[in-house]
């Protein structure tokens, strides 16, 4: 028994493969594999988007392409800064449930990226590359976005890190002169501080409204010029009240003012010098000025004739302001003119904006144009390329196809080209002939007058004919399309019944999986075999184990009287008896198996010779059907010729 479980153990691998199959001649069986040249391609563009990537890895040619696909995907999904619990740098070559595990996990990931493709495990698995390239090529372009992001923000921490403990000659040399600069403006601001010259009358009435107070408040401080330049008096035209302090800086940004403030000029300022008059006689000059006198100090020193005494400082305030205007006049009369030439600068700036504006929308049109015909360009290539393909492979074609028959095609081919130009030109010759015919029936109907009841007879039994004619075709087409959905049904059923080389391949693919079965049902039944064999042997054994310890337990007590010994001896042969009969029914039963076991083997070899008679007959058929088939294309070739 443990000769049979050694045996059978040596001829049991657990999980092996299938072996080679041979047919009745001894020849392997070859599987037939397709190769498709587009998902080439698609595996192609895939590893050059990877590689341009970078992911080198795709270069090493030891590895599958399904390693190489998804250590890709893998690797673009982890630098796009999402989790996915795979490794694949040191697991290659996977199991059929590592790959379903690993490519599910892929698939599970991709939604959380909102991936705009979708893509199946089994589509993984089974290498479909012309639905994986899409989802491969958004991948590579969202892991290179990601790196270009991460790598912005890793330069400017490491700018900033590198600034915190080190610095450069530049910022050296800046905070050097940064000291000197902030010396240098204060003291300027020190220097040109503001200084009061005039104070407002305390008999003087109070301004009401805001901006004669604020105009007010900057002619005591002497900013007549500023006060000119950033503040107008004509409150209808608000476009004027802009800084002019600031108008060469800002010049090229703004708009310029409107038309109307330059033909009103002297009339602004007009208004401004009368309203500069009215504010000064109510202001006096600051005491701290040497050689200028207030009327409040006069009536103070004085005290007698208060009024006269301020009469007199207003006059002389009037005049002071007279004099002070007529240099002002002298000294902004460039000013006013440079303000001109800024009001005609804006206005240029306008006009070539409004001008750049209008060629920015035609440059936008024209693009879209070119765009446009860009696309349509690009169409157009693409349809002549596809139709360039397509012309190869008819040439291709028409290169492999029967000369004479195709020669024959063409012919008929041309033929039917005339007969449709023949009928486009009856038909065009019947209109022409019929609108000829009936301007000749209106001719005559009008000539005439009237019709005669011939011709009205002769009419209605046209038109009754006529209708009877369309009527007689109509039912002609209906049956016609009956006829061509029958041809069709019968097409589809015939499209339906598999030819010889589907059945053949069929034929293979179901010997393939019977043998798959047989083996493993083999396997299965030896299993079964060594297991009931194992346990009989246990239930022996544990019989032989009971019967010494039942042995060796009553030896002693039958050792003590010479009637047990002579009881014990005789159970002891009574056991060798049972033990020997045993045996001659296991010898017994040993026979009939292997009798058994001869007579299936001579069946076995009976069904292995008419396997081979029958491989035999099927491949002398084929022969015959492609001598046949071979003399059915010579004759056809015959009676064409």
């Amino acid at each position: 028994m443990a000769a049979a479980a050694a045996s059978v153990f040596h001829r049991v691998k657990t999980g092996s493969k299938i072996g080679a199959q041979y047919d009745q001649d001894g020849n392997l069986i070859q599987v037939e594999t397709r190769e498709d040249e587009e998902q080439s391609v698609k595996l192609a563009e895939i590893l050059e988007l990877l590689l341009a990537a970078g992911y080198f890895r795709a270069r090493i040619k030891g590895l599958s392409p399904f390693d190489k696909v998804v250590g890709g995907m893998t690797w673009c999904i982890t630098t796009c800064n999402f989790d996915i619990d795979v490794d694949l740098l040191f697991q290659e070559n996977s199991t059929i449930g590592q790959k379903i595990a690993l490519t599910e996990k892929i698939v599970s990931v991709l939604p959380k990226m909102k991936c705009p493709h979708r893509l199946e495990p089994h589509q993984i698995q089974g290498l479909d590359f012309i639905h994986i390239f899409p989802v491969v090529q958004w991948l590579v372009k969202r892991a290179i976005e990601t790196r270009e992001e991460m790598g912005d923000y890793i330069r400017a921490y490491s700018i900033s890190q590198f600034q915190k403990t080190h610095s450069l000659p530049e910022d050296e040399e800046f905070l050097q002169r940064k000291d000197k600069a902030v010396r240098a403006v204060l003291d300027l601001l020190e220097v040109y501080q503001p200084q009061r010259k005039y104070r407002r009358q305390k008999d003087a009435g109070e301004l009401l409204d805001e901006e004669s107070r604020v105009h007010s408040t900057l002619l005591e401080y002497g900013r007549v010029s500023d006060f000119l330049l950033r503040y107008g008096f004509s409150r209808q035209s608000k476009q004027d009240q802009v800084d002019g302090g600031k108008a060469s800086q800002t010049s090229g940004a703004q708009a310029a003012p409107s038309g109307p403030a330059e033909g009103s000029e002297e009339d602004l300022q007009a208004a401004e010098e009368m309203t500069i008059k009215t504010l000064m006689t109510s202001m006096a000059a600051m005491a701290t000025e040497e050689g200028k006198l207030t009327a409040s100090a006069v009536g103070q020193i004085v005290g007698l004739q208060s009024e006269e005494i301020k009469q007199i400082a207003s006059e002389y305030a009037e005049k002071q302001w007279e004099l002070c205007s007529e240099e002002r006049s002298e000294r902004y009369g460039p000013l006013q003119q440079h303000r001109r030439m800024v009001a005609s600068l804006n206005k240029q700036i306008q006009q070539k904006t409004n001008e750049l504006e209008e060629l920015g929308a035609k440059h936008a049109e024209v693009k879209l144009g070119c765009d446009e015909a860009k696309i349509k360009l690009t169409e157009a290539t693409q349809q002549c390329e596809r139709l360039d393909q397509e012309m190869k492979s008819l040439e291709e074609q028409e290169e492999q196809a029967d000369s004479g028959l195709l020669e024959k095609l063409r012919a008929l081919v041309t033929m039917n080209e005339n007969l449709k130009q023949q009928e486009q030109d009856f038909r065009s010759h019947c209109r022409e002939e019929m609108s000829r015919l009936q301007q000749n029936i209106e001719e005559l109907k009008c000539a005439s007058g009237q019709d005669t009841e011939e011709e009205k007879e002769r009419n209605e039994l046209i038109d009754r004919q006529y209708n009877a004619d369309r009527e007689k075709l109509q039912k002609i087409r209906l049956l016609m399309a009956r006829r061509n959905r029958e041809i069709a049904i019968l097409q589809r059923k015939i499209d339906e019944v598999p030819s010889r080389a589907e059945l053949t391949q069929y034929q293979k693919r179901f010997i393939e999986l019977y043998s798959q079965v047989s083996a493993t049902h083999k396997e299965t039944k030896q299993f079964f075999t060594l297991y009931n064999t194992l346990d009989d042997k246990k239930v022996y054994l544990e019989k032989e184990v009971n019967l010494l310890n039942s042995i060796h337990d009553n030896f002693q007590q039958a050792m003590s009287s010479s009637s047990a010994k002579e009881q014990f001896l005789k159970q002891m042969e009574q056991i060798v008896e049972g033990i020997k009969q045993s045996r001659i029914r296991m010898e017994k039963k040993k026979q009939e198996n292997k009798m058994r076991r001869d007579q299936l083997n001579d069946e076995y070899l009976e069904l292995l010779d008419k396997q081979r008679l029958y491989f035999k007959t099927v491949k002398d058929f084929k022969e015959e059907c492609r001598k046949n088939e071979m003399l059915l294309s010579k004759l056809r070739a015959k009676g064409a010729s």
